[in-house]
């Protein structure tokens, strides 16, 4: 596609941010040139009185959680974390079969592109179809023209035969990823949480980001239970343990960190690992605070499978940083945001994905959204926390490619897509009935008891 961007105030980066009355002329896929008044005799598309913004990153997604909004529920609730696990999110996982794996991502995929998100790093579990099944989501995700960096969530909860599976699952889709057969679609390593990882399955995963050199994406002190059962198989907490194991590095996507330590935050920061950041997760979840003051300029925004809206995230995640630090100033959240493209830009051999400059990935956002008062570098973050939303949304571009022109998808039909997610819907929430209480429960934890932290 080429086309010329008239009209607009174009957001050219977020960190430190640029913004500039001036067309963008597409080509290719790329941002060819950026200009006022641009002479270029190619189709327009008239962004008067908008705001041109690059496409928002979600750097920590479950796509897979999709179908279970409202989904029943008949069990005794849950009072910690571990049993949030066992008796919601490790029976949904049991359930999903390849449809619903599918249905799942195009729903996901769907709202991320409607609320302004380009790229979702997702983090996948699906222990009774492993197979294949990033490859279902790779496509899912190109069919809706999404950008995405996938990963299977390798466990021992589920025993050897499918940790081994989930490896190799890994390791397929990489393998395809390094032979192009996803235009849109990158690959990491993924792996569940030290406290569901024995040491060979650690080492194994390690071993695989190392060798393809794409980095481990794995959660990390999302809650005290996964320090605690560190320590006790260890001796060490668990950015100790993943160093030992080889999985701490700079390629590395760590989700959450509620409960590292100084001592930790000092070694994600020496290993220039990324972590990402949930904050409505976290809330949700009453897991606690993750430590952003420690932590340094490497935090990513995601949000834990609670839908693909980065402009709630973010606004959340400063209200929450604004609780500890009143002197923190939403140039903090826009920091965020540019992080998860540069984690993005890596896996695909992009450094200029996240700016709107000459050169870089034509991924971006048309915002229909009067300022009521000046909107310039210097106040674009007051503009992002306070007043900018996803319901502003117009046009979203990935690739050079608008895959939603005037608030609706344009490559899919969405209400078939909504008529078939509630098919598959019903049909996950049938088989939820029949599964029970996960069984798996750290062992070394049997004679503690442990809370949400």
């Amino acid at each position: 596609m080429t086309l010329l961007l008239i009209g607009a105030t174009v957001v050219r980066a977020l960190d430190p941010p640029i913004v500039e009355r001036v067309d963008l002329h597409v080509r290719d896929g790329r941002i060819a040139a950026v200009g006022p008044a641009l002479a270029v005799d190619v189709p327009t598309l008239d962004c008067g009185g908008c705001l041109v913004i690059p496409g928002n990153v979600n750097a920590h997604a479950h796509a897979y959680s999709a179908l279970a909004r409202g989904m029943p529920y008949h069990l005794a609730p849950p009072t910690t974390f571990l049993e949030i696990l066992q008796r919601v999110w490790w029976r949904l996982d049991r359930a999903l079969d390849g449809p619903m794996i599918r249905t799942s991502a195009l729903v996901a995929g769907r709202e991320a592109l409607l609320a302004g998100t380009t790229t979702l790093v997702d983090h996948h579990a699906s222990p009774n179809a492993i197979d294949g099944s990033l490859h279902v989501i790779a496509e899912a995700f190109g069919e809706l023209g999404l950008r995405s960096v996938l990963a299977y969530e390798v466990t021992d909860r589920d025993g050897p035969e499918r940790s081994a599976a989930g490896l190799e699952e890994n390791a397929r889709f990489l393998r395809r990823c390094a032979e192009r057969w996803y235009p849109l679609a990158r690959g990491m390593v993924g792996a569940h949480a030290s406290f569901t990882l024995g040491d060979e399955t650690l080492a194994a995963c390690a071993a695989l980001a190392g060798r393809t050199g794409t980095g481990l994406h794995v959660h990390v002190a999302e809650d005290a239970l996964d320090e605690a059962d560190a320590v006790a198989r260890t001796g060490s907490r668990v950015v100790q343990r993943l160093a030992a194991a080889g999985a701490l590095d700079e390629f590395a996507l760590l989700a959450h960190g509620v409960h590292l330590d100084p001592a930790e935050a000092e070694l994600v920061r020496s290993a220039k690992a990324t972590v990402a950041h949930n904050p409505r997760s976290n809330m949700s979840n009453g897991v606690g605070r993750t430590p952003l003051g420690w932590l340094g300029d490497r935090v990513a925004l995601g949000t834990d499978g609670i839908g693909g809206d980065l402009f709630e995230e973010a606004r959340t995640a400063f209200l929450r940083r604004r609780e500890e630090e009143l002197g923190a100033g939403p140039d903090w959240a826009l920091a965020r945001l540019a992080v998860g493209p540069r984690v993005v830009g890596r896996a695909f051999a992009e450094p200029l994905l996240g700016r709107l400059a000459p050169g870089a990935p034509a991924d971006l956002v048309v915002l229909d959204y009067a300022p009521p008062t000046a909107l310039e570098a210097s106040t674009l973050a007051a503009h992002w926390i306070y007043g900018l939303a996803a319901s502003a949304v117009r046009d979203v571009m990935v690739a050079g490619e608008l895959v939603v022109r005037d608030r609706r998808l344009t490559r899919v039909d969405e209400a078939e897509l909504i008529a078939g997610a509630n098919e598959q819907a019903a049909r996950l929430w049938a088989r939820l009935e029949a599964i029970g209480t996960h069984p798996f429960n750290p062992s070394r934890l049997l004679a503690t008891s442990i809370g949400a932290g």
